[in-house]
């Protein structure tokens, strides 16, 4: 039950907290003007479900200091005469300082704030055209259309890749202890006089996972993704699973390689627990890896993970056909008939 329980859970949780979208970010603002138009952007701050203000200084003194003390993580600093000067001269200058620690927050809490007063100063613009007290400017109006995620939910991008880890991680790391437990309760010396060939021993050890891997991935795809989440795959579902047992013959052939080398549970679990980190930080998973340095890009192609994740994104998200995943349905099919090739060569048999 363990085995199909933890995926199920995993796959609840994870696209839950791994979103990129940061929220409620604490912002002091220093406001030496108290005008209407100072209130209306602090207004329009509050307003929005980013930020979070953690306190309206007079000082910029005391704001700076809850930056030092991780308090704050922006600054905005409202100059004195800044309604005067934005209706008599049509411009002013504001200052945001940025806690840089955390980069991504601190990025990501520049532009949304940055964003926010753009908003400010057009809707501010607006009044004046309207009054008027400008002289209408034309205007491009711009209209998107977002195709595969139009709701721009970041969820629906991170689910697919999740449930292409959750069924890799059940594939290794059940399959590479198996064999290794074997070994610690003495039956490898059992199976080793019988007559049956290497290679029958090594299905006999995969069969069993390719069937759970196929299971785990059913109950995630239509259980999870498809009630819980409403991602709904657009491409074609036999393609989908077509492509699904090859890669869970390489992933299973890289478990079962694994427990051929290792002589404990222990050493079994650190191997594969080493190569799994590597191969899920350089799969593309949370960041893309166009732009990975030239070295980390090559071992990304490495790794099976990583056309796991392309081929599940492509199909269910984009609705792909096999001309679209030729390449890593091959490379996918190569590392297969590398794996289990090694690792029917590796299993040692004294008979």
């Amino acid at each position: 039950m363990l085995i199909f329980v933890m995926p199920v859970v995993q796959l609840l949780i994870l696209p839950l907290a791994a979103d990129y979208e940061i929220k409620n970010i604490n912002i002091s603002i220093v406001d030496h003007d108290n005008s209407e138009y100072s209130q209306r952007l602090i207004d329009k701050i509050d307003a929005s479900h980013y930020f979070k203000i953690t306190s309206t200084e007079s000082a910029f003194r005391q704001a700076f200091r809850e930056l030092e003390q991780d308090k704050s993580d922006l600054i905005l600093e409202i100059p004195e005469g800044f309604a005067r000067n934005l209706v008599r001269e049509n411009k002013q200058t504001l200052f945001i300082g940025v806690n840089a620690i955390n980069g991504v927050k601190a990025n990501l809490g520049g532009v949304y704030l940055s964003q926010i007063i753009g908003s400010f100063n057009y809707n501010i613009r607006a009044e004046w055209i309207l009054q008027p007290r400008l002289n209408p400017l034309p205007v491009i109006e711009i209209s998107s259309a977002n195709w595969f995620n139009p709701s721009l939910n970041y969820r629906t991008f991170m689910v697919p890749g999740i449930l292409a880890l959750l069924v890799t991680m059940v594939g290794s790391f059940m399959c590479s202890l198996n064999i290794v437990k074997e070994k610690e309760i003495g039956t490898m010396e059992q199976v080793n006089v019988t007559p049956i060939k290497k290679y029958q021993f090594i299905l006999g050890k995969l069969i069993p996972f390719w069937i759970i891997g196929i299971f785990v991935f059913s109950v995630g795809l239509f259980g999870i993704a498809w009630l819980v989440y409403g991602i709904v795959p657009v491409g074609n579902l036999w393609l989908l699973y077509g492509y699904l047992l090859v890669y869970l013959m390489a992933v299973l052939g890289l478990g079962l390689l694994i427990s051929t080398y290792a002589d404990t549970q222990q050493q079994a679990m650190s191997i594969t627990f080493f190569v799994m980190m590597i191969f899920i930080l350089m799969s593309g998973l949370f960041t893309p890896i166009d732009g990975m340095p030239g070295w980390a890009y090559v071992i990304s192609q490495m790794s099976p993970i990583t056309y796991f994740i392309e081929v599940l994104r492509m199909v269910v998200l984009k609705g792909s056909t096999f001309n679209d995943i030729t390449h890593q349905f091959i490379v996918t099919a190569g590392f297969a008939i590398l794996f289990n090739s090694w690792a029917i060569f590796n299993y040692k048999k004294t008979n």
